[in-house]
Parts: structure tokens; sequence; C-alpha cells
């Protein structure tokens, strides 16, 4: 417990003397049961071969909401040091559309019996296009920057995580994007710096209230160099290892419900719903999110606890 609160103060501290550009990296309520997006270090995590599948809607009712669709891989090396997997993330905002597709590598070392960090990398590249001349402008005069659409292919990147865990508690820390690339028009080489790095740190615990309930808080902390600090703040039950009840709060965005159903240890069923706080609160019909992951255990491993992180 000494070394998770020596982390916990060491990384906010860090994170609190960062600059806080516009966040870009696409958000979820779920992420406390797939990390995989945001850190390469969690892949390998599972023990088994696994897939996640996610779909969120964001702000449903509005002209051109935000919408994500993720699909992750990974598995454990024969040794279960070594974890690989892939993630391919499609996000779209009205006409523009982002494309990432990464492949994630993670070491593990054993820090103590039940006590183990990983190390982890991810490289691949972005499809970013915005079809700029679709927009309808509010006047008469000819803007040149939306006279073509911006459209850059296979933009090459990086990022890095660490993963520390054991049955009980859980840090995450990671920079899955190390190089700002720029978006660039063919008019007047317009161009525009989109991928801030961001910083994740993230973290969770499983307290034991009764034999069938188990309480499990969690918190995500986001930084981008011109954009404010965020965090997301969650509690969730776990009851009768068969299905999750909680709920989440992120910071001057958003209040959600989460629930999870577990099938036979191997398929999971998420739903989530986010209540916006913002103006936009009136003029759309709220968030949407459904996951889906199963796991494979073709080896038949042994696990030795059951998963909840």
């Amino acid at each position: 417990m000494k070394i998770l609160k020596r982390a916990i103060l060491l990384s906010l501290m860090i994170l609190g003397a960062l600059l806080s550009k516009g966040q870009q990296d696409p958000m979820y309520t779920q992420y406390i049961f797939n990390l995989q997006t945001i850190n390469p270090a969690y892949v390998g995590y599972w023990q088994t071969m696994g897939v996640t599948m996610l779909s969120r809607h964001q702000w449903v009712g509005l002209n051109g909401h935000p919408t994500t669709q993720t699909f992750s891989f990974q598995t454990p090396l024969r040794s279960q040091n070594v974890g690989i997997g892939f993630n391919i993330v499609l996000d779209r905002v009205g006409l523009e559309k982002t494309l990432l597709v990464n492949v994630d590598y993670s070491y593990q070392i054993m820090l103590s019996d039940n006590t183990s960090l990983r190390f982890g990398v991810k490289g691949g590249f972005t499809n970013y296009s915005n079809n700029l001349p679709e927009y309808v402008q509010s006047d008469n005069e000819i803007d040149l920057p939306f006279q073509t659409a911006v459209e850059n292919k296979l933009m090459p990147n990086f990022g890095f995580g660490l993963f520390l865990s054991s049955p009980k508690y859980y840090l995450s820390f990671s920079l899955p994007k190390i190089l700002e690339n720029s978006y660039q028009s063919n008019v007047n080489n317009f161009s525009t710096k989109s991928q801030a790095r961001h910083f994740f740190f993230a973290g969770g615990m499983m307290f034991d209230l009764s034999d069938n309930i188990k309480f499990k808080p969690s918190f995500m902390t986001k930084a981008v160099e011109g954009s404010p600090f965020e965090y997301d703040l969650s509690a969730n039950f776990l009851l009768a290892e068969k299905f999750w009840i909680g709920g989440m709060y992120r910071s001057g965005d958003a209040f959600g419900a989460i629930a999870q159903w577990i099938f036979n240890k191997s398929l999971r069923l998420g739903y989530a719903y986010d209540f916006t706080t913002t103006d936009l609160r009136n003029y759309q019909n709220g968030v949407h999110e459904i996951m889906v992951s199963y796991e494979f255990n073709f080896a038949k491993r042994i696990i030795i606890s059951p998963r909840y992180f």
C-alpha cells in the first residue's frame, strides 16, 4: 500500500504541473473494463486471449454527433510475461473522420507473488480526413481553407505505458501518442497541429463488503497542453461475481450510469449512459455506450484470481 500511495502522490504532482490543446482522443465511460486503447502495458493482463468491441454515440439527436467504434485484441504469449495485441478505432465528428490502428506489446516483471509491473509500447498510424467543402458556411464570402478537403494518410505515431497491478488494485500511466502530427490542406498550405500529446493516469481498488458484494472505486485523469485538466471518478459494485452496477462523474461534462453482465466468466456485456451537464443537455438525447468482450482460454491456463480490472 505504501507503493500505491507514493505512486499516486508522485503522478498527481507531475500531472498537476503540466500545462493543461483541446483534448482529441476518444473518451470512454467504460474504460474501467479495458484500458488497452490508452495503455499498451495493459495487453496480456487478462492472462487469456480476448477481444473487446465498443460503440459510443455521444449527444444523440444532434446532426453529426460524435461516434466512436473500437475493436481491441490481446493475448499473452506462452511465457505469460509477454503480451501482444492491437487496436482499431474509428472516430467521427460531423464530416471529420479519424482512423487509428495500433499494435501493442507489453513485458511483465513480478515485484512479489501478487504484484506485477508491466512495461508497454505501441506503434501504428492515423488516417485523418475532413471534407471541408461540404460544410455550410454562414456567409457568401469564399473561405479558402474550406475549398478543399483535409486528408493525410498513414501518419505514424508511437507511445508507451506502465501498468502496476495486484488482485486488489491497479495503477496505469500512459502517453499513447508521442509525435504531434499536423493535418494539412492543399490550399495556402493551411495546416493544424491536431495530434496533441495526451497524458493518462488511472487507478482503482477492490474492497470486499460481504461474500457476495465487492466495491471498486476508480479514477482517470487526462492532461493535454493548452486544455483544462480533466478527471473521471467512478464507483462500481460487483454482485455475486456476475453483475457490475455503478456510476461515474466526468469533470465539467457529465454524470453516468454503468452496468455490466458477466456470462460464464468469458462473455461480458456492458452498457453506459451519460447525462450531460453542459448547455447541450437541452438539445440532445444523451450519450449511449455499448461494450462486448469475450475471452478465449484455449491453453486452459489456470487463472489465479478473478479479473476485476
